[in-house]
């Protein structure tokens, strides 16, 4: 006998599926059709899974997702965590902008949280806090202490929703999820027992319980590529241009040579930060010339 039930795809390990229904974790394979439709479930999916009494269940059906972020592959995210390091590697308002532009254009909220302050000294940390009040400002939370992150992101992250990390390499993401990890060790422990498997690392995506939704532990997201963004759109993910574009004189405005350009203007008047200007330009740039610049591969 049968039945079938929903669930999000929480693991995946050595061809088999691990899915959170809503009573439990059931470890599932995927059905041939996916193969022939080539159609890859991952992690983050909404799924249909089929049970049966003998413990073998199989995915019959992916609903539809409402994005896929890729390198590492993990669909309907609702939610950025970016982590920015205070240094090694260095803070880089360019890389910054990248990252909350790429977002923009996958639809995905993001809030900064800043790593290895304690590692610079105070005047550094006054300049680089300087900056990310502007993106706070703009609609991006900045968090400064991964004790802060830890006490609010339970009541953060609504019913099912699924939230990530992302950011360059040596950023402090494992070290961040690891001190997350640890005020959730019961309800780890709880999803590993019951499957009884071992320890995954951060070659591979998995989401963990937190607040009424998931947290991924991933490897991060840390390259990200323009080159698919239709060049005259670029305007529309930068948040503050897009909401003063309004006050452009001409519609479809691009923020270039244009006369009575409202973020233009409001650049001039220090209102937006200069550098966010300067990288939407490179951006374009990037963009024109169909590839990423050597330098940030």
């Amino acid at each position: 006998m049968t039945q079938q039930t929903e669930g999000i795809i929480i693991g995946l390990i050595a061809g088999f599926y691990d899915v959170q229904t809503e009573k439990e974790v059931v470890r599932t394979r995927a059905r041939g059709v996916f193969r022939k439709n080539k159609t890859k479930p991952t992690v983050g999916d909404r799924v249909k899974v089929e049970l049966n009494e003998q413990g073998m269940n199989y995915l019959v059906d992916v609903l539809p997702r409402a994005n896929l972020l890729g390198r590492p592959a993990l669909a309907n995210v609702n939610h950025v965590l970016l982590v920015i390091s205070a240094i090694e590697p260095d803070f880089s308002v360019q890389l910054l902008d990248r990252y909350l532009t790429f977002f923009a254009w996958k639809k995905v909220a993001v809030s900064v949280y800043l790593s290895k302050s304690d590692l610079i000294d105070d005047e550094q940390a006054a300049e680089i806090k300087e900056i990310l009040s502007y993106y706070d400002q703009i609609g991006y939370p900045v968090y400064y202490e991964w004790k802060e992150l830890a006490k609010s992101l339970p009541n953060a992250i609504k019913k099912d929703q699924i939230w990530t990390l992302a950011g360059q390499s040596g950023a402090g993401k494992s070290t961040l999820i690891n001190h997350l990890k640890k005020n959730l060790q019961q309800e780890t422990a709880a999803i590993s027992t019951s499957l009884n498997r071992g320890k995954h690392t951060t070659r591979t995506v998995q989401l963990f319980a937190l607040g009424q939704g998931f947290l991924a532990d991933t490897p991060g997201f840390s390259a990200i590529d323009f080159t698919p963004i239709k060049i005259n759109e670029l305007c529309n993910y930068f948040v503050e241009f897009n909401r003063e574009s309004s006050k452009c004189k001409f519609r479809g405005c691009q923020h270039l040579k244009e006369p009575k350009c409202e973020v233009k203007k409001l650049v001039e008047e220090k209102k937006i930060l200069s550098s966010r200007y300067d990288n939407y330009l490179l951006m374009r740039s990037e963009i024109e010339n169909g590839r990423v610049p050597e330098y940030l591969k």
